[in-house]
């Protein structure tokens, strides 16, 4: 007669769940990964169907952020010369403000001698 030595261990409800795969996968098919693409076509449409759900500003999911990236994709000099267009208008009034304030002061100093 053989003698042989048996051993058992024993898992705790949570150990056995982290320890022991109790799921059935051998038994499955294996299943294709997912893609996760569509096609420009689809986004297009998806886009239309959404397109006042998306908020008009913020970093991330936007139209100034869709803006944004496709401007820089496209290396966009148009864009440049807009803003640039803008910049140089908004100096332009600086300085015509700037003006009108110096003479502003200028007729209150004069106002103020005369008294």
């Amino acid at each position: 007669m053989a003698n042989y030595s048996l051993s058992k261990t024993v898992y705790n409800k949570r150990e056995y769940q982290q320890v022991i795969d109790t799921s059935f996968t051998q038994f499955l098919p294996p299943t294709p990964p997912e893609e996760d693409t569509i096609t420009v076509e689809q986004f297009f449409t998806y886009y239309t169907k959404i397109f006042y759900d998306i908020p008009p500003q913020g970093d991330t999911n936007s139209h100034y952020y869709l803006v944004k990236t496709s401007g820089e994709y496209i290396k966009n000099p148009n864009v440049n010369e807009d803003v640039q267009i803008l910049l140089d208008e908004i100096s332009s009034l600086r300085q015509q403000l700037l003006v009108s304030q110096q003479q502003l002061l200028s007729l209150q100093i004069s106002s103020s001698s005369n008294i």
